[in-house]
C-alpha cells in the first residue's frame, strides 16, 4: 500500500495568530476540489521555533521534504496545482537560506517534536518513543532513578539552574503520607516563550516527565500551573492529559503497575511573582500570590504543608530523554558543570527570531551571529544583550564570547534565567532599557517587602529624571547603592534580581548615564526630553527615507540634497531615526 503524502502546518499561537486555521482551511477545500484528500493527510503540528508563519511543510510519498514559509490562503491553490499535482516546488515561496541558518548549529532535543508531530494525537508522540522513559523508569527503583537524573547534570530551567536530581531526592527522603510534583509553567518574562511552545508542541514530554517524577519521590497528584494568557498551551494540555488518561499513562494503576498518578491544571492570574516557587504554592492553594520566607523550602513542607517537588517545563521535558538515552549521554552534552542544552528566545536586533536549542558552552556570539543570522541591519551595529529578562542583566558586545552557561554568566552581572535573550542595537538606549525593565519589576512586586516594595520605585523615579533630563551626578551613587541593598535584603528571587538591569548598564555602559546627566543628550536618540534633531550631512546618504516617514512635515528635502529638519514643526516622534539606516540623524 502507498504511503500518503503529509502536509504539516505550524498551528500554535504564532501561527494561528498568522491565520494558520484559514490555511488549513483553504488546503482542505482544494484537496477536496482535486480529489486528493484520500492521499494527502493535513496535520496540525506546533510551532517550530523560526516565526515566519504560517509555515507549512510538504513531505511526499518518498519522503522528499519542503518547507514553504509566510504561507497565505491565496497561496495555497498555487502549492497545490503546482506542487502536490504537477511536483514542481514554488521556488518564491519556498524557506530559503536564513531558515537553514536558524536550525544549522541547533542541537534539538527538548524541541525535537515541536513542528513535527501533532500534539492532539498521542499516537504520533508513542511513534516517536513517547511513555517509554516512563514504562522504564516504572521498572527502576526510585532511589536509582534519582541517581540517574542527578547523574545527568540536570539543572533546572527555569532560572535559579540548582540540581534536578538533588531537588528530587530531597523530596523523596521527605517522610510524608503525601507529596505532590508540581509543573511551573507561569512563564512571564518579557520576550520569553519557551514553556508555552513547548506545551502547545510537545505536552506529553511533560506529562510523561511529571509522572517519572512523581514515581522517583513516591507522589500521587501532580499540577501544572499555568498562565491563563496561554489558553492554546491550556487546551492542548487538557486535550493531552485526557488521552493519557484513556491509554493508562496518567490515573490509577499506570501500565499495568500499582503506581497511580493524575494531573490537574490550574491557571494562573498572570502575576509575575507567582513564578516564585513559594508564592506558586499560595496560589495553587487559593491565596494571594505571595513568597514565603525559605526554608522551609517547597521540598521540605511545600503545597498545603506537604513536601512538593517544582520544576518547570523545559526540566521537566528533558526527563524522558535522560531516562531513555541515560545519564552519560546528556552529560556529554555541555560544559563541566553546566550539561544538556539550552532552549533560548532570541528575540530583538537580529534578523533570524525564535526559539533556539543549543548546547551549554555555546558562546553568545555563536548564537546571535549564528540562528540568529547577525544585526537585523546591515548597517548598524550591534551593541548589547540582555540575557534572563527582567531578572538579568544588559551585556556588551565585547562580552559576547562568553560561554552560555550558569557560572560564566553570573559572572558578567546577569543571569542565564528562563532563557530570554534580547539583542540591542546602537538605535538602543541603556538608561531607557533599564528603567523598562524596571518598570515590570515595579508594577509586578507583590509590595510584601520594603526593599522591594520601596526601593524599586525610587530607583525607578530616578530613571525617569534622568532620561527626563533631571538627573544628578549623585544619582548613580545612589542607584548603586539602592540596587544592592535591594538585591541582599529582599524576601525573594524578584526582590534579589530585579536591580540587575540596572546595575549591569551601570557597569557596562555608565557612559550613557552620563551623557543623559552632564549633556542632557541621549546617545541613542530615543529620551524624546532630551532629543533636538539634525542631520549629519557627513553620513546623510540624501536617500529621502526620513522625509517620507516624517509625520508632520518637519524633514525638508528634494532629490540629490542632504535632508534638513525645520526644529519648529519637529514633534519628536523618532520616525526619522527609525528610518535612517546610516545613524545619519543626531
Amino acid at each position: 500500500m502507498k504511503e500518503n503524502g503529509k502536509i504539516l502546518v505550524c498551528t500554535g499561537t504564532s501561527g494561528i495568530s498568522a491565520g494558520a486555521e484559514e490555511v488549513i482551511k483553504s488546503i482542505t477545500n482544494e484537496l477536496a476540489n482535486k480529489n486528493l484528500l484520500d492521499k494527502w493527510q493535513v496535520i496540525k503540528v506546533g510551532d517550530r521555533g523560526l516565526f515566519r508563519d504560517v509555515l507549512i511543510d510538504i513531505i511526499t510519498p518518498q519522503g522528499s521534504r519542503f518547507t514553504y514559509e509566510y504561507i497565505k490562503p491565496s497561496d495555497v491553490s498555487k502549492i497545490i496545482e503546482k506542487h502536490i499535482i504537477n511536483d514542481v516546488p514554488i521556488d518564491k515561496l519556498l524557506a530559503g537560506k536564513d531558515y537553514n541558518q536558524f536550525f544549522k548549529g541547533q542541537t534539538r532535543i527538548v524541541l525535537s517534536n515541536c513542528g513535527e508531530i501533532s500534539p492532539e494525537n498521542i499516537d504520533e508522540y508513542i511513534e516517536r518513543g513517547g511513555y517509554t522513559s516512563l514504562q522504564k523508569a516504572l521498572k527502576s527503583n526510585p532511589a536509582e532513578l534519582i541517581d540517574e537524573v542527578q547523574r545527568s547534570g540536570l539543572r533546572g530551567r527555569g532560572g535559579a539552574g540548582f540540581s534536578t536530581g538533588l531537588k528530587w531526592r530531597f523530596c523523596y527522603e521527605a517522610q510524608s503520607d503525601e507529596k505532590y510534583v508540581i509543573c511551573n509553567a507561569d512563564e512571564g518574562d518579557p520576550g520569553a516563550f519557551m514553556d508555552r511552545s513547548i506545551l502547545e508542541g510537545d505536552p506529553h514530554a511533560v506529562l510523561e516527565g511529571m509522572a517519572i517524577a512523581g514515581y522517583a519521590i513516591g507522589s500521587k497528584e501532580g499540577y501544572i500551573y499555568c498562565r491563563a494568557e496561554y489558553p492554546h498551551a491550556i487546551k492542548r494540555l487538557n486535550a493531552a492529559i485526557s488521552s493519557a488518561r484513556k491509554r493508562g499513562f496518567i490515573g490509577n494503576n499506570i501500565m499495568g503497575s500499582t503506581f497511580s498518578f493524575d494531573i490537574t491544571i490550574v491557571k494562573g492570574a498572570g502575576a509575575f511573582v507567582c513564578g516564585e516557587e513559594t508564592a506558586l504554592i499560595s496560589s495553587i492553594e487559593g491565596k494571594r500570590g505571595m513568597p514565603k520566607i525559605r526554608p522551609p523550602y517547597p521540598a521540605q513542607k511545600g503545597l498545603w504543608g506537604k513536601p512538593t517537588l517544582i520544576n518547570n517545563v523545559e526540566t521537566l521535558a528533558n526527563i524522558r530523554h535522560i531516562i531513555k538515552n541515560g545519564a552519560n549521554w546528556f552529560a556529554s552534552i555541555g560544559t563541566e558543570k553546566s550539561k544538556g542544552t539550552k532552549v533560548f528566545a532570541l528575540a530583538g536586533k537580529v534578523k533570524n527570531t525564535g526559539l533556539v536549542e543549543i548546547p551549554m558552552g555555546t558562546t553568545i556570539r555563536e548564537i546571535i551571529y549564528g540562528p540568529g543570522g547577525g544585526p537585523a541591519r546591515k548597517k548598524i551595529s550591534l551593541k548589547a544583550v540582555q540575557m534572563g529578562g527582567p531578572s538579568g542583566g544588559c551585556l556588551p558586545a565585547g562580552l559576547f564570547d562568553t560561554l552560555v552557561d550558569y557560572e560564566a554568566i553570573s559572572k558578567t552581572g546577569a543571569i542565564v534565567g528562563s532563557g530570554g535573550m534580547i539583542v540591542m542595537d546602537e538605535k538602543t538606549c541603556m538608561v531607557d532599557i533599564a528603567k523598562f525593565f524596571l518598570q515590570f519589576t515595579v508594577s509586578e512586586s507583590c509590595g510584601k517587602c520594603l526593599p522591594c516594595r520601596v526601593g524599586l520605585k525610587r530607583m525607578f523615579e530616578v530613571l525617569i529624571e534622568i532620561t527626563e533630563g533631571r538627573g544628578k551626578n549623585e544619582h548613580l551613587s545612589f542607584l548603586i547603592k539602592m540596587g544592592n541593598t535591594i538585591k541582599s535584603a529582599s524576601l525573594c528571587g524578584l526582590g534579589n534580581t530585579a536591580p540587575n538591569p540596572v546595575l549591569s548598564t551601570l557597569k557596562y555602559f555608565q557612559d550613557e548615564y552620563l551623557a543623559h546627566i552632564l549633556e542632557k543628550r541621549c546617545p541613542a536618540g530615543v529620551c524624546t526630553n532630551l532629543l533636538s534633531f539634525e542631520v549629519l550631512e557627513d553620513k546623510c546618504i540624501k536617500c529621502g527615507k526620513c522625509y517620507k516617514a516624517c509625520p508632520s512635515g518637519a524633514v525638508q528635502w528634494k532629490k540629490g540634497y542632504h535632508a534638513k529638519i525645520n526644529k519648529d514643526l519637529c514633534i519628536k516622534c523618532k520616525a526619522c531615526i527609525g528610518a535612517c539606516d546610516y545613524m545619519a540623524i543626531k
